[in-house]
């Protein structure tokens, strides 16, 4: 126990330190997250900002081995939400103060896509008057796209690494171009160069997957200097190449505890980031994303994707919330939120307070 409370009283940390943080259970795992609380208090507060998620298609043109949207999976049935859709869920998300929208859908890089997304940032600017921040995580594309989506007014990217390990990523993507770890590396380090408060996150129990890997997955996101995180458990499905390996998997319960884990060591490390609570965990305990928020994050994501599509935004299986339209998800979500011993921070967009003081260390 001596140990375990002076690796906590520590400001840096080594990757054995990592691990051991990483392999808590019980009283020394309780003890971990009454310190991510107490940090996560002093540098964020107990405000959680809303981020009103529109999954808009589901058409992908991407084969990564574990998610349930892969262009080579038939059994999807595919949707693309029209703009009016669009615009409304995001009228939606304005008129609710949710402070913050997030479009995202399967990875599309084509003329056509570039323009589409461009024109519906400079709509949904125009109906919020300017009000509602836009985040969005469209995947890989070119600087070029990146600065035309910035400048039509989005300013948060989520571009999650999956894993920073360039074997493991080689495990669960195709070995092509498509699928490339060192273009994944080139998109984050543009959408820090072209302005954005730029996100990632991983996978958490992955086949393959090591508390050594996961070590290096948080010293990724500290070397990076990242300004948001979204990382959940991984969760399996049946249509895709990862399911044959699902026997080798952590018992669920072990990949939810790891997510929390990994969540407190991440505040620890980083304390002034935000860190979103993933919808997966609510998918394995009902109240997965408040006790998120309990131990470190500051983010959540309601969806208000229409509920005749949630369905088909199948990533992953047994995804929570799909019957929902978001009306009910609203009020949902305000008694959970006070139940992590939380407020929502209504009709702010919650940026990043990383991101803040990196430029400001950057123009000196």
């Amino acid at each position: 126990m001596n140990d375990i409370n002076n690796i906590l009283a520590q400001s840096e940390f080594s990757r054995e330190d990592i691990v051991c943080l990483l392999s808590l259970e019980g009283e020394e795992k309780t003890l971990l997250f009454r310190k991510a609380a107490e940090v996560k208090a002093v540098n964020t507060g107990s405000e959680v900002y809303f981020r009103g998620l529109v999954e808009f298609s589901n058409v992908c043109g991407k084969n990564c081995y574990y998610c349930g949207i892969r262009k080579d999976n038939d059994e999807v049935k595919r949707y693309n939400l029209s703009d009016e859709e669009i615009l409304a869920a995001a009228r939606f998300a304005w008129e609710n103060q949710y402070g913050s929208l997030v479009l995202q859908s399967g990875e599309l890089a084509s003329p056509a896509f570039a323009d589409r997304v461009e024109n519906l940032l400079r709509e949904i600017k125009k109906l919020s008057n300017g009000e509602l921040g836009i985040t969005i995580s469209l995947g890989e594309q070119s600087p070029e796209v990146y600065r035309r989506w910035f400048e039509a007014g989005a300013h948060r990217y989520l571009l999650r690494i999956e894993s920073s390990t360039p074997e493991l990523y080689r495990k669960i993507h195709p070995n092509d171009e498509l699928h490339d770890f060192d273009t994944r590396l080139a998109c984050l380090r543009s959408l820090k160069e072209t302005g954005y408060q730029t996100g990632t996150g991983v996978m958490i129990g992955l086949p393959f997957q090591t508390l050594e890997n996961l070590a290096d997955d948080l010293f990724f996101f500290k070397t990076f200097d990242i300004d948001m995180v979204g990382m959940g458990p991984y969760l399996e499905h049946a249509e895709t190449p990862l399911y044959s390996y699902r026997e080798t998997l952590m018992p669920l319960q072990q990949r939810f505890d790891l997510s929390l884990k990994m969540v407190a060591v991440l505040r620890l490390l980083m304390p002034d980031i935000n860190i979103a609570a993933a919808t997966a965990l609510q998918a394995i305990d009902p109240l997965g994303r408040e006790k998120a928020v309990k131990v470190g994050a500051n983010v959540i994501m309601p969806n208000i994707t229409p509920g005749l599509y949630r369905n088909d935004y199948a990533l992953y299986q047994n995804k929570p919330c799909v019957d929902e339209e978001p009306e009910q998800c609203k009020g949902c979500l305000d008694a959970r939120i006070a139940l992590a011993e939380g407020e929502i921070g209504y009709g702010k967009w919650g940026d990043s307070k990383h991101f803040h003081k990196r430029v400001k260390a950057s123009s000196r």
